[in-house]
């Protein structure tokens, strides 16, 4: 006999439902999210002929949590329905719109068993190529909310405080640098930062970690810090120093956890069996190659062919025809992270020659398809290097 289970997953229960091919309501049961309630989840399935060689395929709204590392521990499938698909399923059964959580545990058992076909499982990936996806996530994040916090800076600057943003505009990495939030955080208001003398700007710099260039550096620092500027009252530009504070305070975090995290990504990329084929890709360093193989993962059956690697990526375009019409359009279904992976690494694979502008007649010596290069160069490497059955990556 076989047997489908649903999940209906919350924060503190779940709901289980057992089905068999006909259809059938076998079992249904209410699992507390802790350590107890697993082992009750998986004598339930056990009871009704899950077994290490045969296991019963699962069915969930989720693809994180420990309810699924407990799940996939083993040969077992667990497939994560799209909520907005299991809704749609929903409707089949009735037009009344009811809904209860015992209910959708028995529509997504359901799913299994009449279009199991039509959904995939998560991927079998390594232990490690999970953890490489859990650090360049995290690392991206990172990354993300450092940025966040800079804007607020800026924007924080702008209220009283632009010879700051002078200071440092232009310069690769702008008010993340060390040296920038090293200066503000000894000078964080006009007046303090106009009274720093080249002794206290070198020792600033020094601190942050700059080893050339110093003298000129705080020089050009020491000027700008004492030309002309309108001002905000003492009292509320004190005010605005305590916020810029502050907000530094968590900009250092920031950069400091965006650190972290990604020298424990490279360092477990490394590790990887495939990092020495994404790292031939032209463009793809460590941390964006962790990044690329954080979402594609390790397993080799993800994919059945290119064009299912692309659709994933969000390059393959979309079509929907109806009668007469037709649109072709770009793809809004598909892995953020991937496709902004793959944005940089187009970027990072051209020459640098070719992201400058070019003068008229090497415009017009040019062949037609140099426009769409960068896009095609990282394309052509996802599907000959990524083959999911060529044997490498």
């Amino acid at each position: 006999m076989t047997v489908f289970c649903g999940i209906d997953w919350a924060e503190r229960h779940h709901d289980v439902a057992l089905v068999d091919e006909a259809g059938t309501l076998l079992a249904k049961a209410r699992i507390t999210d802790d350590a107890a309630g697993y082992h009750k989840l998986l004598a339930l399935l056990a009871e009704h002929g899950d077994s290490p060689d045969d296991p019963i395929p699962v069915a969930i709204e989720t693809s994180h949590g420990l309810l699924v590392a407990s799940l996939r521990t083993g040969n077992r499938r667990v497939f994560a329905i799209n909520p907005l698909a299991a809704a749609r399923y929903r409707d089949r059964h009735g037009v009344s719109r009811k809904k209860s959580d015992p209910g959708d545990a028995l529509v997504l058992a359901n799913i299994l068993r009449t279009d199991m076909h039509a959904h995939r499982p998560l991927p079998a990936d390594s232990e490690l190529a999970q953890a490489i996806t859990v650090l360049a996530r995290a690392q991206q994040d990172a990354v993300w909310t450092r940025q966040q916090v800079a804007n607020q800076v800026r924007s924080l600057l702008r209220e009283y405080y632009p010879a700051a943003l002078l200071a440092f505009q232009g310069k690769q990495g702008g008010l993340t640098r060390a040296d920038a939030r090293v200066i503000l955080t000894l000078a964080p208001t006009p007046a303090k930062a106009a009274k720093l003398t080249l002794a206290q700007l070198r020792a600033a710099l020094k601190r942050s970690g700059r080893l050339r260039g110093c003298d000129a550096e705080a020089e050009r620092l020491r000027d700008v810090f004492r030309a002309e500027y309108a001002h905000q009252l003492p009292g509320v530009e004190n005010a605005f120093g305590h916020q810029l504070l502050a907000l530094l305070k968590q900009l250092d975090a920031t950069c400091e956890a965006a650190d972290d995290l990604a020298e424990a990504a490279t360092a477990a990329f490394h590790q990887h069996a495939d990092s020495e084929i994404l790292l031939s890709f032209p463009g793809l360093g460590p941390m964006l190659g962790a990044r690329v193989l954080a979402e594609l993962g390790d397993d080799r059956a993800r994919f059945a062919d290119a064009r299912a690697l692309k659709s994933y990526a969000g390059s393959a375009p979309i079509t929907r025809a109806s009668g007469k019409k037709r649109f072709v359009g770009r793809r809004f279904v598909k892995n953020n992270r991937l496709i902004n992976a793959g944005f940089l690494w187009a970027f990072a694979a051209s020459p640098p020659h070719r992201l400058t502008a070019s003068p008229p007649h090497r415009l017009t010596a040019s062949p037609p398809h140099r426009e769409r290069t960068r896009t095609t160069d990282a394309d052509a490497s996802m599907e000959t290097g990524m083959q999911p059955h060529n044997g490498t990556c």
